[in-house]
């Protein structure tokens, strides 16, 4: 038995997005669990699908001694301010010094985080881990398929090991192979060596779905780096919106030797560049997402998803973006369900006139985003649920939802489903809790841009990615990068 501490900390940071990331944000519970410590972090994400709660199964049926520390996330969006990342990282820190002396440390962490004052947040912060702990102690890390990875993060950790999946279904099992590959330290008393490779292109983030090509194939690659003694190999796709130097995908292989390892590392690498020209998917403007959609829908094709993925909360989007709405009004595409949007202040409107009762609301448009205002609509109230739900699909489930109060609207023949705070919808329970079944609707217009496909694919008879405005934007060739290194080279569509 092995004395081992466990905590995590995630965030993906989109820095071309408005809102950021306070102390706050961390503090409450969204999709996932709010901040919680010790004893009050096991509670919190007992039963819920991440990495943390996958480590902590594998480490208990295993019988080590847990040292729980601190866990918490915040919904994508800008920045980490530099109060709250001082402040996590700091307890975080005390926590692990408090708890020494240890045989292992775990993090589940996500390796997208941009703070107000560095670039690398989970590099830094592994970095002043380090500086505690020292470098004799085993440290694993799961992170997220959209990691950014850096030297730093490499350097100060002994293996990461990365989600192989998007949308997201393999959160706990990534977590169980870190904590796994943690053992292996501790039971060999050797750490393997490490090889670190970076993609030559940048990958947009709906090309990294891994249920269509090339990073389907891609992915089904990774394991068949394991040979000689290789222990471990990660494909992390990058997140294209984080604009620092280390921006982008990346490989990491470990191994008993530097040799196989790099190996390892650079036969995966060399895969990946040979489907360069493969990444690309049809992306519809908004109009046209729309006009195809009735198209479909007068052809009994069932239910036709829009992924409103430029407004897509799960990459930073605000949530409040109504192009998608305004469009499908325009086009009058009746019982189409758009949502859901994020308006806290219309969402008091509505449940002050009460369900049957119209007034004259101002929909989203408050992000700060250029072009963006509030959309003024008569609306009618037709329900008002409370925000508070389980979720049910492959990767929210077990998840206790709490997304503020909320209001199903009707305006101009479409249903909006309303929300205090901005949620990705990738589980059908989003939708459920209005009162709405998603496979009886002829239309289904959701923010999200690939998640949703875990829950709503089996649902859909057809799926069609609209762009329109927000902070999530489709094509990296349309960014300003100012940071990213030199040679990254851009695809276009």
């Amino acid at each position: 038995m092995a004395r081992i501490a466990v905590g995590g900390w995630q965030h993906e940071t989109n820095t071309f997005a408005t809102i950021p990331a306070d102390y706050a944000a961390f503090e409450r519970a969204d999709e996932w669990p709010p901040l919680r410590e010790g004893e009050a972090m096991l509670e919190a994400v007992d039963g819920v699908h991440l990495p943390v709660t996958g480590a902590l199964d594998h480490l208990r049926y295993h019988g080590h001694e847990i040292v729980p520390l601190l866990w918490c996330s915040a919904t994508p969006s800008a920045h980490v301010t530099r109060d709250a990342f001082e402040r996590i990282a700091t307890r975080l820190v005390e926590l692990i010094a408090a708890a020494l002396p240890l045989d292992g440390l775990y993090l589940d962490l996500h390796g997208a985080m941009v703070a107000e004052h560095l670039e690398d947040g989970e590099g830094e912060l592994l970095r002043r881990i380090r500086t505690v702990t020292g470098e004799a102690l085993p440290i694993t890390v799961s992170l997220d398929l959209h990691a950014n990875v850096t030297p730093a993060m490499v350097r100060h950790s002994d293996l990461l090991e990365i989600f192989r999946t998007y949308p997201h279904v393999d959160m706990g099992i990534t977590g169980a192979r870190a904590a796994a590959q943690l053992e292996r330290m501790l039971a060999t008393g050797e750490k393997p060596s490490k090889a670190f490779r970076q993609v030559e292109f940048l990958i947009a983030l709906n090309w990294g779905c891994t249920l269509t090509s090339p990073c389907k194939e891609i992915y089904h690659q990774v394991p068949a780096a394991y040979s000689g003694n290789v222990i471990s190999a990660s494909f992390a796709a990058g997140f294209h919106l984080s604009d620092i130097h280390d921006v982008g995908a990346s490989v990491v292989a470990y191994a008993g030797s530097q040799g196989n390892a790099d190996r390892a590392a650079d036969g995966l690498l060399r895969y990946i560049h040979e489907r360069e020209e493969d990444f690309q998917e049809k992306i519809w403007p908004a109009a046209e997402g729309v006009a195809e959609a009735m198209r479909l829908r007068d052809a009994g094709s069932g239910t036709v998803v829009l992924a409103d993925t430029q407004d897509n909360p799960g990459g930073g989007g605000s949530g409040d973006s109504t192009g998608l709405l305004q469009a499908l009004v325009a086009a009058g595409a009746h019982g189409a369900v758009f949502g859901v949007l994020a308006d806290p202040l219309s969402v008091k409107r509505a449940r002050e006139t009460g369900i049957g009762g119209e007034f004259d609301a101002e929909l989203g448009g408050r992000s700060g985003l250029p072009g963006q205002s509030p959309w003024r609509r008569r609306c009618r109230v037709l329900a008002l649920p409370d925000g508070n739900f389980t979720a049910t699909g492959p990767m929210y489930h077990g998840a206790h939802m709490v997304i503020g109060p909320c209001a199903l609207l009707e305006t101009g023949g479409a249903r909006v489903l309303l929300a205090s705070h901005a949620v990705q919808v990738a589980d059908q329970s989003m939708v459920r809790h209005y009162g709405i079944e998603p496979g009886d609707e002829s239309i289904l217009a959701i923010k999200s841009s690939v998640h949703f496909r875990n829950d709503f694919t089996e649902l859909a008879g057809a799926i069609l990615v609209v762009a329109a405005p927000g902070a999530v934007i489709a094509d990296p060739t349309t960014l300003r990068y100012r940071n990213m290194r030199r040679g990254l080279r851009l695809l276009t569509r």
